[in-house]
């Protein structure tokens, strides 16, 4: 049998007032606890591409926003219904804009009321209640009436068992992809760095590429081609923007996060994607413009910003083509092989989110399902 209860009758829901972070916390490049932002959630996980620290005696004299092993932490303004879970303690501390989920454990499964708030059901439950004139925001009093579906304690464990199995075999694609993207980069290295020639012709960025500006996908109806954003895929729309193998830079907000893509895809407009000049380049300027720290070239005030003129002056010896050649064809079967682990990582994260709310309503029975 399924019921709804509201959020506070099975989880304590709170978040750091802004002037309380203000008054005792400073940010410090070695600190030793990381304090997760809105920016830090993506796709259910947390991503620590661009982190803030705290001293541990800061985190610890505020007791009530430590984050430990089974809290869901929730972003609650500007990007809406972002989330994750917490897997250990003492590393991590909530930021201001993020809200903290701790279930009751003798209330409701942690891992099942996970997998709700990361549904898109839940998002929307979010989304129906949010306001704003310049941001959006969901208050915190509304997110503890929000409801959760809650069946017997036994069928949320197999719930949980099940989609849990499907995210580990996703996080494992994920970790083999960045694996081997840390090894194409140490080839990058040694081939382009290490072993460099002197004698290799110095140039700039423009003479590789052409830096082409994104656009709104808005208007757009849904479809196969993926919506690249700073944080990665937003949506599918009806038709690409481009078809060719490109690197994508961010114009404005999180500015190291450059992709490489070998698809057909549309980029947002926050989002620079580039055309080759030249063959067998793609994966060189990739890495060459992952290497660099984007951040600190930033060209904006309020936001980061990047421009095609910083992009194009950046300075590089520019290998031969027979170099080129070489690289592409040592690293093109890892990129390959990241391709098809990714492939296998949404068609995985499509069947748990297909399942999640069929196996919450009963349509499908727990116990028939073997992991």
């Amino acid at each position: 049998m399924i019921e709804r209860v509201r959020m506070d009758e099975i989880a304590d829901v709170t978040k750091l007032a802004g002037f309380e972070f203000t008054k005792y916390m400073e940010y410090i490049p070695d600190g030793e606890i990381i304090t997760v932002r809105a920016l830090n959630l993506k796709n259910g996980s947390l991503v620590l591409d661009d982190v803030r620290r705290i001293e541990r005696s800061v985190s610890d004299s505020l007791t009530r926003s430590k984050l430990y092993v089974n809290d869901i932490v929730l972003s609650y303004t500007g990007t809406i219904g972002e989330t994750a879970q917490i897997t250990e303690n003492n590393r991590y501390h909530l930021a201001p804009n993020v809200a903290k989920i701790a279930p009751d454990i003798s209330k409701i499964n942690p891992q099942y009321l996970f997998l709700y708030i990361r549904s898109d059901e839940f998002k929307q439950q979010m989304l129906n209640h949010a306001h704003g004139s310049t941001q959006m925001t969901v208050p915190m009093k509304v997110i503890r009436e929000l409801t959760v579906p809650i069946c017997e304690r036994s069928t949320q464990d197999k719930i949980a068992s099940i989609l849990v199995s499907i995210d580990r075999k996703i996080e494992n694609n994920k970790r083999i992809n960045d694996n081997l993207q840390q090894q194409a980069q140490a080839i990058y290295a040694s081939m382009f760095i290490t072993n460099a020639d002197p004698a290799w012709t110095q140039g700039h960025l423009s003479d590789l590429i052409t830096v082409k500006y994104g656009k709104d996908h808005k208007k757009l109806a849904d479809g196969v081609y993926p919506v690249f954003g700073s944080g990665g895929i937003m949506r599918y729309v009806e038709r690409p923007l481009y078809t060719g193998e490109s690197v994508l830079i961010p114009r404005k907000g999180t500015l190291n996060n450059v992709m490489y893509v070998n698809e057909p895809f549309w980029s947002v407009d926050t989002m620079f994607y580039t055309e080759m000049k030249v063959p067998n380049v793609a994966k060189f300027v990739f890495h060459f413009v992952k290497a660099k720290d984007l951040a600190s070239m930033n060209a904006g005030s309020a936001v980061p910003s990047m421009t095609t003129d910083i992009l194009n002056a950046l300075e590089l010896a520019i290998p031969p083509a027979e170099r080129l050649a070489e690289f592409e064809s040592v690293v093109a079967p890892m990129y390959q092989a990241m391709q098809a682990n990714s492939r296998e990582a949404a068609k995985l994260a499509e069947l748990r989110d297909t399942l999640l709310p069929r196996l919450m309503s009963g349509e499908i029975d727990v116990s028939d399902i073997q992991i």
